[in-house]
Order: structure tokens, then C-alpha cells, then sequence
């Protein structure tokens, strides 16, 4: 039996043949014409790539990119989200269409497409997500692969997302919403510096597509055509692509991804399921969340300013799980757990921001673990998101 691997797939350059240089100023050209009539052409223009700018650079898990880009483009118009959201959407609807020209299918896509589906794989689309999802879906059926037809895991676009690459956050928050799937993870890209570095820096085993060459002396796991991409993933041993979530650059990935992943998986959410248990031992979404938030107050940050603050430094063992019946957790609010945790959580970034390799590795005695270190402990951190998140999307996807 094949093991299932975890997919992601970039967009541009991987499954569609598209010269994003050209694609993009065409792409603003055109939705600036379109909005003439409300905005100077220049104007809008400038604003298009402020907004851009300001996405590219975002790294707070409170805002959707879709967020970011509005509060740095519409103050600057004169004019409303809500006065112009007919015509874009019209835009996307009848004109962003007319740029397939620019691109054109790329041979063995959809054979491998339909191959990893066939087998079981789990395929997401890991484009960058700085296009609304109208237009990814648009260059989705370009290469060939409407999603209509192939029930793809997760698309990245910029309304759900909240990091763009090649920040390691944002392949983070790709794993994360599709639940921390255990297993074989694999980044196919055409990128180096986009796709595969950064993914890397994560811990995840790469593929280069449409490449044969290494750039910055990076080193990937694989490399070819995307037709070749098969024979690679059905003679590589699956446990050699299994991810590696221990370096620094990933721990901070995938602390800083984590209430973006939450914010994303219980957008929407409906009162009822909040507190609702799947079983009588299991917990409810509120009892999870309040129970990330008071360890991340209680437990890990209280550990990292002693472990900073004092060489050789002895942690006693704690058992918060035991506070979800003693502290009520199903009786509280859910959602101002959230808003809790990630502001505790964007304290916590905050005391790990540039410390050095020395900090990192700087030791401690756990009652528990025995001698270990911060980079260990914040390691067990990020498993404790991972773990939690997967207990989340369980109870959001029972069965």
C-alpha cells in the first residue's frame, strides 16, 4: 500500500507556464482600466503595488492578506471597498480571464495531477497567495486543472492567508490548515529562493521543478520535469521525506503561524460548535483554545524568561490538562480565548526575536525531560501546537 504524501504544489512556473514579470503589469494594467472611471489609472497603479508591498511584508497573524491590502490601497483612492467591489468583481469575472494568453499548459500536469489523486496523495495548491482566490482558480483552469474537477485540499489566496513566501510562516500556515498531516511532505516548486529555500528552512523535503540546476548552493531532495515528478516520489523511501521541525528558523515558522491557522480553521465558526465535545472526554473548541492560552501565559512563557534569564535554570513539571474541568474552560468565551492567546503568543515571538545561536542553545534541567535546552523545549512548543491543531480539525471534521 502506498503511503499517503502530502503535496504542495506552487502555481506559476510549476503547473502553469507563465512569465509572472509579464503577467503582472498586463493583470494591473487591466483592472486599472477597468476602475478608470472612479480612479486616476496612476493612481491606482501606484496604490496596486503599495498594497503588494505591504502583503510581502506582513507578519502578523492577526490580519488576512486580503486585510492588510485593504487598510494600505482603498484610504489612498478616495473611494470605498464597497463603491468599487461590483467592478473588480467583474473584472475577475469577464476580463482577468482574456490573460490566459500569457500563460500556456505545461506537458504531464494534469497525468500527475490525476496520478496523486488516483493514489491518495493529499495535493495542495502552494501558490503565492497575494491574488484574490478568482484569479488563482482562473490560472487553476488554465493548467488545465479546473477545481471544479479536482478536489484539491487547499488552494492558498490571499482573502484566507495571511503570509506570502517566501516567509517559512507561510508554508507553516499551508501545513496548519490542512491540519498538520503526519507523513511525507514535499514542496514542489520552480522557485529556489520562492518555493524551496524557504520551505526548507522549515524542514520539508523539496522538489525542483522544471530545473535541473541549483542556485545559492542550495541542495534539493529532487529535481526534474514535472513528468518525472512520479518516478521520483514512487523510488524515494517515504521516511526520507519526512518533515524535520526542529530548527530555529522553523520553530518561529511555526509558532508565529499558529494563530493565523486558528483565526483561519474557526472563521465562520457557528455559536453551537464551540463548545460542543465529540465525546464525553474530549475536548471542545473553547476547551482547547483556553487551554493554548493559559499555557502559553502559565507554562512556556514563564520557562523562556527563566531559561534566559539564568544559566543552568531548573524547570518543575506541570499538568495544565487538568485545568480544562478545574478552571470551567466550556464555560468561557472561545473566541476572546483566541484573541487572548495570540496576543500572548505575539509576546512570545517577541522574546525570541533575534536572540543568538548561543540563546538558543543555552541548557536547562526539566523535572521531567531531564537536561535539555531551549531550542528543545520550543521544539516541544511547536509539536504542542501541531498536536492541538490536529486535535481541532478533528473535532471540525469528525470521521
Amino acid at each position: 500500500m502506498n503511503t499517503p504524501i502530502t503535496l504542495l504544489l506552487d502555481l506559476d512556473g510549476t503547473l502553469l507556464d507563465t512569465n509572472v514579470e509579464t503577467l503582472i503589469p498586463v493583470y494591473f494594467q487591466k483592472l486599472a482600466a477597468r476602475l478608470s472611471a472612479h480612479v486616476p489609472t496612476e493612481t491606482l497603479l501606484k496604490h496596486l503595488m503599495f498594497g503588494t508591498r505591504a502583503m510581502m511584508a506582513n507578519e502578523d497573524p492577526r490580519f488576512t492578506l486580503n486585510e492588510v491590502f485593504d487598510k494600505h490601497f482603498y484610504p489612498q483612492l478616495g473611494v470605498t471597498r464597497a463603491e468599487i467591489h461590483n467592478e473588480i468583481e467583474s473584472f475577475y469575472d469577464n476580463i482577468f480571464p482574456s490573460l490566459r494568453e500569457i500563460a500556456k499548459p505545461i506537458p504531464g500536469v494534469v497525468e500527475f495531477i490525476e496520478w496523486a489523486f488516483a493514489t491518495g496523495h493529499r495535493v495542495a495548491i502552494a501558490t503565492n497567495p497575494l491574488f484574490p482566490r478568482k484569479a488563482i482558480e482562473h490560472r487553476l483552469r488554465w493548467a488545465g486543472l479546473p477545481p471544479e474537477t479536482y478536489p484539491f485540499h487547499l488552494i492558498s489566496s490571499y482573502e484566507q492567508f495571511h503570509f506570502v513566501k517566501p516567509h517559512p510562516a507561510y508554508f507553516a500556515e499551508t501545513l496548519g490548515r490542512l491540519g498538520w498531516p503526519d507523513g511525507p511532505v514535499v514542496m514542489i516548486g520552480n522557485d529556489v529562493e520562492q518555493d524551496l529555500i524557504p520551505a526548507a528552512a522549515l524542514g520539508l523535503a523539496t522538489y525542483h521543478a522544471l530545473d535541473t540546476s541549483s542556485k545559492n548552493g542550495f541542495t534539493v531532495t529532487g529535481h526534474g520535469l514535472i513528468s518525472d515528478l512520479r518516478a521520483f516520489l514512487e523510488s524515494t523511501p517515504p521516511d526520507s521525506l519526512i518533515p524535520a521541525y526542529t530548527s530555529p528558523a522553523s520553530i518561529l515558522a511555526q509558532l508565529r503561524s499558529t494563530p493565523a491557522v486558528l483565526a483561519g480553521l474557526l472563521d465562520s465558526l457557528p455559536v453551537s460548535a464551540w463548545t460542543h465535545r465529540p465525546a464525553g472526554d474530549e475536548w471542545s473548541i473553547t476547551e482547547i483554545l483556553c487551554h493554548m492560552r493559559d499555557v502559553e501565559r502559565e507554562v512556556d512563557q514563564p520557562r523562556i524568561d527563566l531559561i534566559l534569564s539564568q544559566e543552568e535554570s531548573f524547570i518543575p513539571g506541570q499538568n495544565p490538562d487538568t485545568w480544562a474541568a478545574e478552571r470551567n474552560y466550556n464555560a468561557q468565551n472561545g473566541e476572546q480565548a483566541l484573541r487572548d492567546f495570540t496576543v500572548a503568543r505575539l509576546e512570545t515571538l517577541e522574546k525570541l526575536a533575534g536572540l543568538p545561536p548561543a540563546r538558543w542553545s543555552r541548557k536547562t534541567r526539566h523535572a521531567i525531560f531531564g537536561p535539555t535546552a531551549l531550542q528543545e523545549l520550543l521544539s516541544f512548543n511547536a509539536e504542542h501546537d501541531r498536536l492541538h491543531i490536529q486535535q481541532l480539525t478533528a473535532v471540525l471534521n469528525p470521521g
